[in-house]
C-alpha cells in the first residue's frame, strides 16, 4: 500500500503513554501501519513520497474509537412500542417474540446498519454479541456484513440454553441445546478467528447472561475459550433484578458467581456491571477483568449509574459500549463518552471525570478491554486506525479546547475514517457500501417484521 500523509491538523490527540497532543500535527502511514507522528514540519519530507496527501486544517485527529459492547441485530427494533418504558426483564420479554422472527437477511441488514452508524460516528473497532439464532441465522451473517462496512470486528458467539420452562427468562423457542452451542462455537472460531496483530476479525465466546444459560454452559464456555485462546464475554450485574436473580438462584452475588465459574481474568470482559459492589470491583481490578460501560443503555432502561469512578480508581480496565439499539436507540461512541462523563459528575461532583479521561475510555480503554495492543492510540508501529474530525461544524464551533470539545461539544459525525490504512468514511460518506443500499435493506426487513 502506498504512503498516505495527513497534515496541517489543528491538533493530533495521540492517546499515547505521554498523552501527547501535537499542534499543527501530521500522521503518515503505509501498509496499514503508522510510520510517523509529529508536527507537519517534522513530517514534511513524507510529502514528496506520499501518493495521497490529506489536508486536515481545523480538524482534530484521534485514534479510531472502540466499541466494546453491541447487539447489532437490534438495530431494527429501535423505539419499539411497549419496550420504551420498560426495565431490563420486561424489555426483554417484549422484544423476544420480535427477534424470534428474524431471518439471516434481517441480521445481515441490521448488522450493516449498526456498523454504518458506528463508522460515521468515528468507530473503527466494534464487538458484537449475537446470542439468538432463529430461522437459520448464524454468526457468519454478521461477519460477512461487517466486511461490507470495513470495521475491525470482534464477533462473539452468544447463546441461550435455559428457557422459561426451566426457570430462565427467554422463551423456549429461542434457546439451543448446549452441545450444539459448543460445537458451533468451535466451528466459528476455527473458521474466522485471527489472533495476529492487525486482525480484522476475532471471535469471542459469549453465553448471554447468568439468567439465560446454565452454570454448566458458563463453565464449559470458559474452558473452551481458554483452550482456543479467545476471549470471553457476557452480561453481568446489569440492574437490581439481575443481582436479585443471582442471589435467589445461585446464592451469591454476580461477581462471586463469575469467579467461581472461571469468568474473571484479562481474557474476560463483562457488559454493564452497574451493580458491582466494592468487593467485586476489587476482584475485577486484581484479576484484570474488563468492563464494557454502556451509560446510554443503562439510563434508558433505568438500570442505574455504574460505579466507573470507583472502578477506574481501583484499576479496573474499562471501555465504552453503545449496547444494542433497542436499549440505546443510537450508536455513537463520543455520545457515550459524554454520557459517561456526565453521569460520574452528577453522582460525584464536577471534578469526577474530565473530558480527556472519557476520550481515553473511548479509545485506549476500549482497545485494552478487547485485548488489542495494536490499536487505540496513534504511535509508530501500531495499526493505521485513524479518525479525522472537522471541528468547523455548528455543534463544535466556538470551542477553545478542541480535544475536550470532542466530548463536550462533539461533531455530529466523523469527516474521514481509516481502518488498517483503508478509507472507510470519506468526507462524511461511507466508502465500501453506499448508505442508500444499507438503509433500503434495513427498511425492507423492517416492513416484513412489522407486518408479521
Amino acid at each position: 500500500m502506498a504512503l498516505t500523509l495527513i497534515r496541517n491538523a489543528a491538533v493530533v490527540a495521540t492517546m499515547d503513554d505521554a498523552a501527547r497532543e501535537i499542534a499543527d500535527g501530521a500522521v503518515a502511514f503505509r501498509n496499514g501501519q503508522i510510520v510517523a507522528v509529529g508536527t507537519t514540519t517534522e513530517l514534511a519530507n513524507f510529502a514528496e513520497e506520499a501518493e495521497t496527501v490529506i489536508e486536515a486544517q481545523g480538524c482534530v485527529i484521534t485514534p479510531g474509537l472502540v466499541n466494546t459492547h453491541h447487539h447489532l441485530y437490534q438495530s431494527l427494533t429501535r423505539a419499539l412500542p411497549g419496550a420504551t418504558e420498560a426495565s431490563l426483564f420486561g424489555w426483554l420479554k417484549r422484544l423476544y417474540p420480535v427477534w424470534a422472527r428474524y431471518t439471516p437477511d434481517d441480521v445481515f441488514a441490521a448488522t450493516q446498519l449498526g456498523l454504518a452508524e458506528l463508522a460515521l460516528s468515528g468507530c473503527t473497532t466494534s464487538s458484537d454479541h449475537l446470542y439468538l439464532f432463529p430461522n437459520g441465522v448464524t454468526l457468519d451473517d454478521t461477519i460477512h456484513a461487517a466486511a461490507g462496512i470495513g470495521l475491525r470486528f470482534h464477533a462473539t458467539r452468544g447463546s441461550m440454553s435455559v428457557g422459561q420452562s426451566m426457570g430462565g427468562l427467554p422463551p423456549d423457542n429461542l434457546v439451543e441445546r448446549e452441545d450444539a452451542i459448543l460445537a458451533d462455537t468451535i466451528r466459528v472460531i476455527d473458521r474466522f478467528h485471527d489472533a495476529a496483530d492487525g486482525a480484522m476479525v476475532r471471535i469471542g465466546v459469549a453465553p448471554c447472561s447468568p439468567f439465560s444459560v446454565s452454570q454448566g454452559l458458563m463453565r464449559d464456555a470458559a474452558l473452551l475459550a481458554r483452550d482456543k485462546g479467545v476471549m470471553l464475554h457476557t452480561h453481568l450485574a446489569e440492574d437490581a433484578d439481575d443481582v436479585a436473580f443471582s442471589l435467589e438462584r445461585f446464592g451469591c452475588r454476580p461477581g462471586q458467581y463469575a469467579e467461581e465459574l472461571g469468568w474473571t481474568g484479562a481474557d474476560v470482559w463483562h457488559a454493564h456491571c452497574v451493580q458491582l459492589d466494592h468487593a467485586e470491583i476489587e476482584l475485577f481490578a486484581c484479576t484484570r477483568t474488563g468492563v464494557a460501560h454502556c451509560p446510554g443503555s443503562n439510563c434508558r432502561l433505568g438500570s442505574g449509574v455504574a460505579p466507573i469512578r470507583a472502578m477506574r480508581d481501583a484499576g479496573v480496565v474499562v471501555g465504552l459500549g453503545v449496547d444494542g439499539s433497542a436499549s440505546n436507540d443510537a450508536a455513537d461512541i463520543l455520545g457515550e463518552a459524554r454520557q459517561a462523563m456526565l453521569l460520574q459528575r452528577v453522582t460525584h461532583g464536577a471534578g469526577a471525570m474530565a473530558a480527556r479521561e472519557a476520550l481515553h475510555l473511548a479509545t485506549r480503554g476500549g482497545a485494552r478491554v478487547l485485548g488489542r495492543t495494536d490499536v487505540g492510540q496513534l504511535r509508530v508501529g501500531l495499526r493505521a486506525d485513524i479518525a479525522i474530525w472537522d471541528m468547523a461544524q455548528p455543534a463544535s464551533t466556538g470551542a477553545w479546547d478542541l480535544v475536550a470539545a470532542l466530548v463536550l461539544a462533539p461533531p455530529r459525525k466523523v469527516r474521514d475514517l481509516f481502518v488498517e490504512g483503508g478509507a472507510v468514511v470519506r468526507d462524511g460518506e461511507l466508502v465500501l457500501t453506499p448508505r442508500h443500499r444499507i438503509i433500503a435493506a434495513a427498511q425492507a426487513s423492517l416492513v416484513r417484521l412489522m407486518q408479521e
